[in-house]
């Protein structure tokens, strides 16, 4: 789902570094405010190599073939690490792979990065319920957060993409393309959202002061 150079106008490409400049100050500003971020940074640097080698695992799903994204699940583990972890992710993927690209680094981190944040605060809803909520309940927001925050990203990119898509002889052909692409990304939802569910269940048998805002 990372848009490569060469894709979006250079006006959208400026905005999204824009924003993910503006995000990634509120971020650290929200991190700042911690008792202890330092605390924090192991357990973000693990999930950033997770993110970084997730988008090589790819899973078929015809006509396409959709790569794992885990920014739901980084938002939902990490909570306002969320965005300087994709972020570097991103841009690892970038030079290293060529996944993405420089020019739309900015654009592709707002894509994925503010869906993370969102996902954070769908998790955290889960105290309306009260401060002490059981496995299930805490499980049941993992896989929502989880699965929204790829969905958001994946309409992003569509909305971004058939928006500045260029007509042509192969314009119909293309814009098929980017409904399908999106579409496949909706099985993708079912199976990060299980698996942030799965993955917040176990932190919160073995070692629940790892999830954010847990009491």
């Amino acid at each position: 789902m990372h848009i490569p150079d060469g894709i979006l106008p250079a006006g959208i490409c400026v905005a999204g570094y824009a924003t993910t400049c503006a995000a990634t100050w509120y971020s650290l500003r929200k991190i700042k405010g911690d008792k202890n971020p330092q605390a924090e940074i192991p357990k973000a640097s693990l999930l950033t190599a997770a993110f970084f080698v997730a988008s090589w695992i790819h899973i078929p799903v015809p006509p396409a073939s959709v790569h794992l994204i885990l920014n739901g699940l980084l938002g939902t583990v990490l909570g306002y690490y969320a965005f300087p972890a994709i972020l570097i992710g991103l841009f690892f993927q970038a030079v290293m792979f060529g996944h993405g690209g420089l020019t739309t680094l900015g654009v592709n981190a707002t894509m994925m990065g503010i869906p993370a944040l969102l996902a954070y605060q769908i998790f955290q809803l889960r105290f309306v319920l009260g401060r002490r909520v059981g496995e299930f309940v805490t499980s049941a927001f993992a896989f929502v957060a989880g699965a929204v925050g790829l969905g958001m990203a994946a309409i992003v990119f569509f909305f971004l993409v058939i928006s500045t898509l260029e007509g042509g002889t192969n314009a119909e052909t293309e814009t098929n393309a980017i409904y399908a692409l999106t579409l496949a990304h909706i099985p993708l939802m079912v199976i990060e959202g299980a698996f942030t569910a799965m993955l917040v269940a176990f932190l919160k048998r073995v070692k629940p002061e790892l999830i954010r805002g847990q009491r």
